[in-house]
């Protein structure tokens, strides 16, 4: 397949973009060699080669999710700027309208 000017107009078109006649010429050449590629590509034969689900064969390794108490609730709101009974004091963010 080749890329002519009316195609990559079309299709600049389509995706909303202006591109004067340098810039089509330039994205002229550049569609046209990634479609060369892509043919190049398709003389491979991957008949026996299973699809990549990931880029690297690393997994990842979790910890086990054990429940720990590790900062008592007084300990917690101990250095907290405002505190009320068992929570923090924080100014209002969202001013909700109705």
């Amino acid at each position: 397949m080749i890329i002519d000017q009316a195609k990559v107009k079309k299709i600049a078109h389509l995706a909303r973009l202006e591109f004067n006649e340098e810039e089509t010429v330039a994205i002229q050449k550049d569609m046209n060699q990634i479609l060369d590629w892509m043919d190049k590509l398709n003389e491979l034969d991957t008949d026996d080669v299973k699809p990549l689900t990931h880029m690297s064969a690393e997994l990842n390794i979790f910890r086990e999710d054990i429940t720990s108490v590790t900062i008592s609730h007084e300990e917690a709101l101990k250095n907290a700027p405002k505190k009320d009974s068992d929570y923090f004091r924080v100014p209002k963010v969202i001013d909700i309208v109705e």
